[in-house]
């Protein structure tokens, strides 16, 4: 690998309003790198990517390419310099096509007109080439969240840059769709193309980085090859402390069924078939995990349960309690809690404070309101506990939601549904976009709320962290349970069983 940087970042320095994100940070990427960088959620690792790709201008510093300083004054500067970025939320417009969203602003032409033909080709084309597998003339708005983000990074393809940003590009994806990526990753590195990966995941970095840049409250800790690192060395770098990075959790003692599915079935969209006469039942005291690739029904049946579709067949009942046709309020008044897969669309209002998101479910009780009166101070009170406590960092009570990185927004709808200490929590990816230590801090309190008696649902993609939570993990194929395993499962089996290789339970 040749020691001329093809980019220099000099003294990066970042303010906004009480923070101080990016603190005279320095990086370093050659040409044919793959360079990570780690940090905390709100560490300033997206801030310093967003002020290379144009997004952000540094207060103080300077930005080098191939020996020459450059200035980025924008997306379209950082294009022309052969910067690419895969956000870590998703920069597509839902009522258009996959094909649509990848060629914006550079459409294929014939004549005066947009050549569509010639645009979904090529995407069919840039797909098969890297094994991403989406349909070009499938509409935004209808494809899960991880074939957008596959989207997003054929968008980023699409135009050839030579140094490629991804912000959390596996954040959505199943093990298998990582690994292509991966793929994908290293043909793009033999071909030259020099990557910028951020990931909160150790085990990617010590996968698929040649160097780990870590940052830790907006500061350059260090920057070490991958030969000699460790996941315990790096979450150290990361959190300035030792991190458990696999949850340890007493025996669990179920009690009662709190939430019981019978032969549910329910329709997606288009009106398909999406979950097909599941049947199980979670207890009291009990952690039950949901392993499966995307798109096999998990977002369907996670609606059905929290109230946001109507199942078209089947019987749900929440403490013995009917809700098969019950609303998203009377779910969350019979007490169910959801912190849902998509936080930005389904999880909070991002024009809204912190403050405001936290008291969404019960502005309308006691103390937030009384008499139909609102009681700002109480709500302001509650949203300062409730951010301490769960460790949300890069604002208070009265910023904006939106202004938070995504891990942080994580926190605050974790933080919000928690503390209302609901019977049943429905927890689909509650970990997505979280740094090893909010990682861990979720995962021992779903623990905690497990051993005093709630009944928990767990969906995500993330087969690590069903073993290490789950007490008992069943495994949904084409909208059916096709097993049911212990805790001490192999990821192999529960891997074939996911891709529909078994379909006897455990």
């Amino acid at each position: 690998m040749p020691d001329t940087p093809l980019l220099e970042l000099r003294g990066i320095t970042k303010r906004f309003p009480g923070v101080l994100a990016n603190d005279h940070v320095d990086l370093e990427l050659v040409k044919g790198e793959v360079h990570a960088l780690l940090g905390e959620n709100g560490a300033g690792k997206s801030t310093l990517m967003n002020i290379l790709y144009g997004l952000y201008h540094p207060d103080e510093g300077e930005i080098r390419l191939n020996g020459k300083p450059v200035r980025i004054g924008s997306p379209r500067d950082a294009i022309d310099l052969g910067i690419g970025m895969v956000h870590q939320h998703f920069m597509l417009i839902p009522v258009m096509t996959v094909a649509e969203n990848i060629v914006l602003a550079v459409e294929p032409t014939s004549g005066p007109f947009l050549d569509l033909h010639a645009a979904e080709k090529r995407v069919q084309e840039l797909s098969t080439q890297f094994g991403l597998a989406v349909r070009p003339d499938a509409r935004v708005a209808s494809i899960s969240v991880g074939m957008q983000q596959r989207a997003e990074i054929l968008k980023a393809l699409y135009r050839g840059a030579e140094i490629l940003i991804l912000d959390e590009p596996t954040a959505v994806l199943t093990p298998q769709e990582a690994k292509e990526l991966f793929a994908i990753i290293r043909s793009l590195q033999a071909e030259g193309k020099s990557i910028i990966f951020i990931t909160h995941k150790l085990n990617e970095v010590l996968d698929i980085a040649d160097r780990i840049t870590v940052l830790r409250q907006g500061k350059q800790v260090d920057t070490v090859p991958r030969e000699g690192a460790t996941p315990e060395g790096l979450a150290r770098l990361m959190v300035g402390r030792d991190v458990v990075l696999r949850v340890e959790k007493p025996e669990a003692q179920p009690g009662d069924v709190l939430l019981d599915v019978d032969n549910l079935e329910v329709r997606d969209e288009r009106d398909l078939e999406a979950v097909r006469g599941v049947s199980f039942d979670v207890k009291a005291g009990e952690i039950v995990g949901i392993a499966g690739v995307d798109g096999n029904g998990q977002t369907e049946l996670i609606d059905a349960l929290t109230g946001l579709r109507r199942p078209s067949g089947g019987r749900i009942s929440v403490g013995g309690k009917d809700v098969t046709t019950a609303g998203a309020r009377e779910s969350l008044d019979l007490g169910v809690g959801h912190i849902p897969e998509d936080r930005q669309v389904r999880g909070l209002v991002l024009d809204f404070t912190l403050a405001e998101n936290l008291a969404l479910h019960d502005f309308r009780k006691k103390p937030d309101s009384r008499w139909g009166c609102l009681f700002p101070k109480r709500i302001v009170q509650r949203a300062v506990r409730l951010l301490k406590e769960f460790d949300v960092r890069g604002g208070g009570p009265q910023t904006r939601a939106a202004s938070l990185s995504g891990g942080n927004q994580q926190k605050v709808v974790v933080a919000r549904e928690v503390s209302r200490d609901p019977r049943v929590l429905i927890a689909a990816q509650p970990t997505r976009g979280l740094d090893v230590g909010a990682i861990e801090f979720v995962h021992r309190r779903l623990v905690t709320e497990r051993d005093e008696g709630r009944a928990i649902l767990l969906v995500s993609f993330e087969l690590e962290e069903i073993l290490s939570l789950s007490d008992r993990i069943l495994v949904l194929y084409e909208g059916r349970i096709v097993g049911e395993y212990p805790p001490g499962v192999s990821e192999e089996e529960l891997g074939i069983a996911m891709t529909g290789g078994r379909r006897q339970a455990a």
